[in-house]
């Protein structure tokens, strides 16, 4: 039996609002439908928005731009039959090597190889599809061996890792003679002439790599004075590093330097504002234009304009001030490990660290450079910049370790507190440029805020 309204009535609270209008309220059951459409006029499909990136669904050749489908293809569990197929021949056969020396020799080389097909098909893509985005797992993978075989080195006292590194090469393991390139520095056209050498073009291509890199003019000259005020300041420990004033500076900085560093900043001024239009191997007509198209897959894909901007906040100047410090480090590391290692400048392996810091610094920067400017995005840092600061820093670590007993004059004391100013300087700097202005903002604002008085 449903009470009366009465009844009702006497069961709400003395102090509940009541309302006519509550009575009449449609219940939200009853609410009437939406019509169909915005305000009332219909949408299709294909009226949506599509400026949007997240909008637009790209096909797998599109975004990778293809040129050669079967190189795009997933051939995982193919690449995985050869290689064990492989594996197992040269493993169980006498065809191919006879048991001793020359397998154990293989045997290292195979684990390598192995190691490198695991990355190429199981790493992550990097920042760049160019020439191929397997090129750069292997680039990384080259990189992680060469860390790897850092960390194994660094267990390891002076003596054992030269012997160990005549296990790669038998013509090591013997002292290098000392070199002194400041025997005669009277500033002749002569001397100057014979002074030009292989290393003059070394120098070239060196920051021509290093702009391509960076991207930009002040952080190739600040790292091109830098690199010479530390030879002057470590010539006591490498003698290889003395060199004559006009060495130091007109032929490394204002030639070598400068010319590898212009010649690199027009390059990227050409890809930057190069029209990028990719057509498809199968869509390009005539040998000539395959011929040209297949050359082109070894240009960029895309290029991006770098603007560090290093003094617009503290993240900003604390990012460059670090990627100056390990670009400096980067440089000066391998002179370090072939004085201690007993190593040629000229020899293969040098000038392979050399090659490879190159490939390896080349997606690392890009990473790095999309992690400060875009940090929504991009939430981690890039493998490739991780694992390039692990190998310098460990490259470090086994430079410190080596070289107790090695160099035994000490630092110079012009040289301590030159390098002290300097450091007081980087340090001053953000301080006055960030944290004062902070300091004042902070204060304003403490100061406009009403204070409550003692009641």
């Amino acid at each position: 039996m449903q009470p009366s309204s009465s009844e009702d009535d006497g069961l709400l609270s003395p102090v509940s609002p009541t309302d006519d209008s509550d009575a009449t309220m449609p219940l939200a059951s009853e609410a009437p439908e939406p019509a169909p459409g915005l305000n009332g006029n219909p949408v299709h499909w294909y009226d949506a928005d599509r400026t949007e990136p997240y909008t637009r669904i790209e096909p797998f050749q599109e975004r990778q731009d293809t040129s050669v489908e079967f190189f795009y293809k997933p051939v995982t569990l193919t690449a995985l039959a050869a290689a064990l197929a492989a594996l197992g021949y040269v493993a169980t056969t006498q065809d191919v090597l006879e048991e001793g020396r020359d397998k154990r020799r293989m045997g290292a080389y195979a684990t390598i190889a192995s190691f490198l097909v695991f990355s190429v098909i199981q790493f992550r893509d990097g920042p760049f599809i160019r020439p191929h985005p397997a090129f750069w797992r292997v680039v990384l993978g080259v990189n992680l061996l060469y860390e790897l075989a850092l960390v194994f080195l660094l267990f390891q006292d002076l003596n054992s890792a030269r012997s160990m590194m005549t296990y790669l090469d038998p013509n090591l393991g013997r002292p290098l003679p000392e070199k002194n390139y400041a025997e005669n520095c009277t500033f002749t056209p002569q001397n100057v002439w014979n002074a030009i050498d292989i290393f003059c073009l070394a120098h070239t291509l060196g920051w021509f790599g290093k702009a391509l890199i960076l991207r930009d003019y002040w952080f190739c000259w600040i790292l091109s004075i830098a690199f010479e005020l530390a030879e002057y300041s470590l010539q006591h420990q490498l003698p290889n590093f003395a060199e004559c004033w006009w060495d130091h500076w007109l032929l490394d900085v204002l030639i070598c330097n400068w010319l590898g560093t212009y010649v690199g900043m027009k390059a990227c001024q050409y890809f930057e504002v190069k029209h990028y239009t990719w057509r498809g191997f199968r869509q390009s007509r005539g040998i000539r234009s395959k011929t040209k198209r297949v050359f082109t897959q070894f240009s960029p894909h895309d290029f991006t304009a770098f603007h560090w901007h290093g003094t617009a906040s503290l993240l900003h100047y604390v990012t460059v001030v670090m990627l100056l410090a390990v670009f400096l480090a980067a440089e000066l590391n391998p002179f370090y490990l072939k004085s201690l290692l007993w190593m040629e400048p000229d020899h293969p392996f040098v000038i392979a660290r050399l090659a490879g810091v190159f490939l390896c610094a080349l997606p690392a920067v890009r990473e790095l450079y999309q992690y400060i400017n875009d940090p929504r995005k991009t939430v981690r840092m890039g493998q490739h910049t991780w694992l390039l600061l692990a190998t310098i820093g460990t490259e470090l670590l086994a430079i410190i370790k080596w070289s107790k007993g090695q160099f035994q004059a000490p630092l110079p004391t012009h040289v301590w507190f030159a390098w002290l100013i300097g450091a007081a300087m980087l340090l001053l700097y953000p301080v006055g440029q960030f944290g004062v202005p902070s300091a004042r903002r902070y204060l304003r604002r403490f100061s406009r805020k009403p204070r409550i008085k003692a009641q």
